[in-house]
């Protein structure tokens, strides 16, 4: 697997020990990983309880949800009704639209999910923007077999696990009712058109 850098060029920059970790291993301890990186976060600068952390610039509309593990950094907007769960790291200036839901997944500094997005197990780069609708896909629910491979380069990998949505990289744009399927990976500056399915894996 190509390094995480390579898709999302300042990652490693704030998860420095995950370098050489694929990305559906990073997923799958990402509640770890979150805990862990809410104990180095400067305590002036963000509101810390239960496992979450807000940076005190981050805005959130009233009836967000928000679960632990959470890190939500500054000048992040997170919409009425959206949905963090099951450990999520949020860059800056990240905006989460109404009705959206994020789980498991680390997203870059700058991208927006419009409103109404599901992200699933997933790895999204920086300027990365979801019109409305778009999803990812994290699990393979209509196949008896449901591992999820990848594939890069036309080099296919085992991942090992049934969830894992996708990596994103940066300066990406997924278009209005797009789907990603389980095991997608997104160069930089990818395109996917709207009610487009990206099926890398069949």
């Amino acid at each position: 697997m190509t390094p995480i850098n390579t898709y999302i060029a300042q990652f490693y920059t704030h998860f420095p020990s995950q370098k050489g970790v694929h990305p559906w291993e990073i997923t799958q301890s990402i509640s770890s990983l979150i805990s862990k990186k809410i104990l180095e976060l400067n305590t002036d600068d963000y509101t810390l309880a239960n496992g979450i952390a807000i940076h005190k610039t981050a805005v959130i509309e009233k009836g967000a949800i928000l679960k632990e593990p959470l890190i939500i950094s500054g000048n992040c907007f997170i919409a009425s009704h959206a949905y963090l769960r099951g450990g999520v790291f949020l860059g800056e200036g990240v905006q989460i639209g109404p009705g959206s839901e994020i789980k498991s997944s680390i997203i870059g500094n700058h991208s927006a999910m419009a409103h109404f997005n599901f992200i699933g197990d997933s790895i999204i780069g920086e300027h990365v923007n979801f019109e409305a609708g778009a999803l990812i896909a994290n699990h393979y629910n209509e196949r008896q077999d449901k591992t999820i491979w990848t594939q890069v380069k036309g080099i296919k990998t085992n991942t090992g696990t049934v969830k894992f949505g996708a990596l994103v990289g940066d300066d990406s744009k997924i278009g209005a009712n797009a789907v990603l399927s389980p095991g997608t990976i997104l160069s930089k500056r990818s395109v996917v058109k709207r009610l487009e399915l990206i099926e890398q894996n069949n």
